[in-house]
């Protein structure tokens, strides 16, 4: 008869064979090692199982940025979680040494675009989106975004045929470096000042453009066009 496994033993959150100087920096190295590790933002659940019932998690965030400061690297708060990021001026450094390397999710202006009219009048379908700019919206375009994983399938659409309806993603947040939609900058105010208006929008009016970047857009939907 075999030997029966021992079961897995539980990992020690509380720590309380330590001294509290010595804990808390366990808990520091376990939540940095943790999010280090992870190829996107970690949540406080998920942090939470690394340390004990009484850690003050922001205030352990604290002190580790505090001990990143100088590096070329910090812990940002990003979709609901938080994520080791490079510093934006080592960016330049970066590009002289491993060149344009991981730069597929570029979006063209028109992608831009497209995905911010996504972001502030989710969930949309495709022809409203198509309204915003007088012209349609390939699926290619969509395909695209859904590709890089910044948008996906929302609720289907009251209006006839009811099409699908597309919203933002955690992907999205994270790539943009947003901790939630409300970090946005606000719609509401940008209507209520008279520089925006949703209405005019929909109506083909898209004030936020120069007339140079306006041709730009039209070509790369034109572009768009072509494909579909």
């Amino acid at each position: 008869m075999g030997r029966r496994a021992r079961p897995k033993q539980d990992l020690d959150t509380e720590l309380a064979d330590l001294p509290p100087e010595l804990r808390w920096r366990e808990w520091m190295g376990r939540v940095e090692a943790v999010i280090f590790a992870s190829p996107g933002p970690v949540t406080r659940e998920t942090l939470a199982r690394v340390v004990g019932r009484d850690c003050n998690l922001d205030l352990l965030i604290d002190d580790i940025r505090d001990e990143l400061r100088g590096r070329p690297y910090e812990l940002v708060s990003v979709a609901g979680g938080w994520q080791h990021r490079t510093r934006k001026n080592f960016a330049e450094a970066i590009r002289a040494a491993i060149g344009a390397a991981g730069d597929d999710k570029a979006l063209s202006q028109a992608e831009a675009l497209i995905l911010a009219c996504i972001a502030y009048y989710q969930p949309i379908n495709r022809s409203e989106l198509s309204s915003f700019f007088g012209k349609e919206v390939s699926r290619d375009t969509i395909g695209r975004l859904r590709g890089l994983e910044f948008i996906a399938a929302g609720p289907r659409s009251p209006q006839p045929g009811a099409p699908y309806t597309y919203v933002t993603t955690k992907a999205f947040l994270s790539h943009f470096g947003l901790q939630t939609l409300r970090d946005l900058p606000d719609m509401d105010m940008l209507e209520d000042a008279g520089l925006l208006s949703k209405d005019k929008m929909l109506a083909g009016e898209f004030p936020v453009l120069s007339s140079d970047e306006g041709d730009d857009v039209e070509a790369d939907l034109d572009e768009d066009d072509d494909v579909a």
